[in-house]
């Protein structure tokens, strides 16, 4: 049975065909190598607060992303068909995510986040059959929100962030929850892409902590800021 997605996801499905890795990053993806894997960037839509984004947080005893909010995913297992049986295995195993309630929509770019040495492809899907998720495994997953889009991209919600290595990007602040890094510039470009976005001011700076903060992303604006906060 083939689901046709809401009218309201119809701008961004008609660009995400022909984004390019460059519309997300400005790291080249290397042509071979590098560890497979795939995020789950699942869009759904709730009576009360409208369209929205499934979003996990990592607990803060991981040893690398500690605490780090992030959309669901991991790196391929050798069983999985494609990025997207590896995008709804880990939301299954992450949140308990039923992979039926899903339908999938596109395959994005591979990015590459050279830290880990990574090669990422994000799996844009509309959620056509929601229902609760939670932490399966808690010393993993703190945390599972739905944000909703109109928060994300209401200006007082948008700021950068500034890593110790000295990488700037953009960033969310949204019930409680600082999302940065890959995650983030993923959204900032989907939220653009769908003509979401509303115009803000790149002015309010968040220096992020030094301890178990990971180096910088992949996603977003690449770049070094040597300016101190004020």
């Amino acid at each position: 049975m083939t689901r046709r997605p809401p009218e309201w996801m119809a701008p961004l499905l008609a660009r995400v065909g022909t984004a390019r890795a460059e519309d997300f990053t400005r790291l080249v993806t290397p042509e071979s190598g590098g560890r497979e894997s795939a995020v789950l960037v699942l869009l759904g839509e709730q009576a009360e607060t409208g369209p929205d984004v499934l979003i996990l947080q990592r607990a803060a005893t991981l040893r690398t992303h500690a605490g780090q909010p992030a959309f669901p995913g991991g790196a391929a297992d050798p069983e999985d068909a494609d990025a997207r049986a590896t995008a709804l295995r880990e939301a299954n195993e992450e949140v308990d995510l039923d992979p039926g309630s899903v339908t999938v929509l596109a395959e994005l770019p591979k990015l590459w986040i050279p830290v880990s040495d990574f090669v990422v492809t994000p799996v844009l899907a509309w959620w056509h059959a929601p229902h609760p998720v939670r932490p399966c495994e808690p010393a993993e997953v703190a945390h599972v929100a739905r944000l909703p889009i109109a928060e994300l991209v209401d200006p007082v919600n948008r700021v950068r962030v500034r890593h110790p290595s000295g990488w700037v990007g953009p960033a969310f602040a949204v019930r409680g929850m600082l999302v940065w890094g890959f995650t983030a510039g993923v959204l900032s470009t989907l939220l653009d892409l769908g003509g979401w976005s509303r115009p803000w001011e790149p002015g309010r700076l968040v220096d992020l902590p030094p301890t178990g903060a990971t180096p910088a992303p992949s996603a977003g604006t690449d770049e070094v800021d040597e300016t101190p906060v004020r």
